[in-house]
């Protein structure tokens, strides 16, 4: 609509001109005040027949009333105009947390590697240092009492991009708790292939390490980190999971699985879901933005994911010509909603994250997907059908002009 309005709005000014002077010589009065104001009628009739003024009336009303339609989905539109890039989706990025999962976790198991220690108290202990939980503490939390035997001095908050968050006790060093990776560098075969075995079938596998050295005043920590145990938490997948992908890959939109877990972890979880080539899956951990954007179109599963890559996959699908639909619920998916022709969002997700949403699923259900893709392509379909005759007018209307 926007490109025929600029097509028009150039052609608009030199027939409008012409029309003009054509209109004031060959009008019946005698002065030039006379001529003025009957061409001006005239040209002013013919250039509002241009005009095609009931093409946006008609969008107006369609989209209108598809936001109407979605709200008895309980869907919340909350950009106009983002029906039209919905229904042009064929590639579609996924956050696991909170899309193929319902973002709750429980302990399934957990692997002792130093019975020394009593694990109770030092997870209760850790636990209670924090005033904010996650989804993985969360689940700690449900399997560990928390309590105020050790004394905390000092803590490391969780991050994304940090993978791990620490307590420094008095008297008892430093504890760490995170993915395995971010937490013992040490190339123990045995332990490494303990915790592969775990995440090949889909687990979630946390560890908990311990460090005689205390965390320093800038927030770091130095020193020699031994392993004590291994927490080993399952997603739950979403009951709808697997018959909401089937509809996207069969009508044609490529899914692709973003997800800050471990690669091998949440390329499980999405064959579960059904997600086509899997075995396509790749780690992002330490990749420049530069390289994140060169396998952005070769991987199908991408983990160890960082806010910013995750917005550089998206930007780098879009200049490859694709329109990508975006889903996510927490802050870490907010640049990469941004960078997304539709974005999508959870309401049981973070509020800055519905903020910034196209669209927010109002009953956090990734099964409304499919529903709400079918009403943008309604949509669409009902703005392009009579769009040609109205289309029509405006084009009969320059041809008598020019004529």
């Amino acid at each position: 609509l926007h490109s025929i309005t600029r097509v028009i709005s150039l052609l608009v000014i030199p027939v409008g001109i012409s029309l003009f002077f054509v209109n004031f010589f060959n009008s019946g009065g005698v002065s030039g005040v006379d001529r003025i104001f009957p061409a001006i009628g005239q040209t002013a009739g013919a250039i509002v027949g241009m005009v095609p003024a009931g093409m946006f009336l008609l969008t107006s009303v369609a989209l209108a009333v598809g936001i109407i339609r979605l709200s008895r989905k309980k869907t919340l539109v909350q950009d106009l105009y983002c029906f039209e890039m919905l229904a042009r989706t064929n590639v579609l990025c996924l956050d696991k947390t909170g899309t193929l999962t319902d973002g709750s976790m429980e302990v399934n198991e957990v692997v002792i590697l130093d019975k020394t220690v009593n694990i109770n108290v030092v997870m209760g202990s850790f636990l209670n240092s924090f005033k904010e939980f996650n989804q993985t503490s969360l689940a700690l939390a449900s399997r560990y009492t928390l309590n105020t035997v050790l004394t905390p001095v000092n803590t490391i908050s969780f991050s994304s991009s940090r993978k791990f968050s620490a307590v420094s006790f008095k008297e008892r060093g430093t504890y760490v708790l995170g993915a395995p990776e971010f937490v013992y560098k040490a190339a123990d075969r045995n332990l490494m292939g303990v915790i592969e075995d775990r995440q090949k079938k889909g687990y979630r596998v946390v560890m908990l390490a311990h460090s005689d050295s205390y965390i320093s005043p800038d927030g770091s920590l130095e020193g020699v980190v031994a392993p004590l145990a291994l927490f080993i938490l399952v997603d739950h997948i979403r009951p709808e999971a697997y018959r909401t992908i089937k509809w996207f890959q069969d009508n044609g939109v490529e899914t692709k699985i973003i997800s800050g877990d471990n690669p091998l972890t949440a390329a499980e979880i999405a064959r579960t879901c059904g997600v086509e080539n899997t075995d396509r899956c790749v780690s992002l951990e330490g990749l420049s933005l530069a390289e994140v954007a060169s396998v952005a179109d070769k991987y199908t599963v991408f983990g160890r994911v960082s806010p910013e890559q995750k917005a550089a996959l998206v930007k780098s699908l879009r200049m490859r010509g694709k329109v990508v639909g975006m889903t996510g619920d927490g802050v870490n998916d907010i640049l990469a909603m941004k960078q997304a022709d539709c974005s999508v969002a959870m309401a049981s997700g973070a509020d800055a994250a519905k903020s910034v949403a196209q669209l927010v699923l109002l009953d956090s259900n990734f099964a409304s997907m499919p529903a709400v893709v079918l009403e943008g392509r309604r949509v669409i379909n009902n703005i392009h059908r009579p769009s040609a005759s109205l289309l029509s007018t405006t084009i009969f209307t320059l041809a008598l002009s020019l004529a």
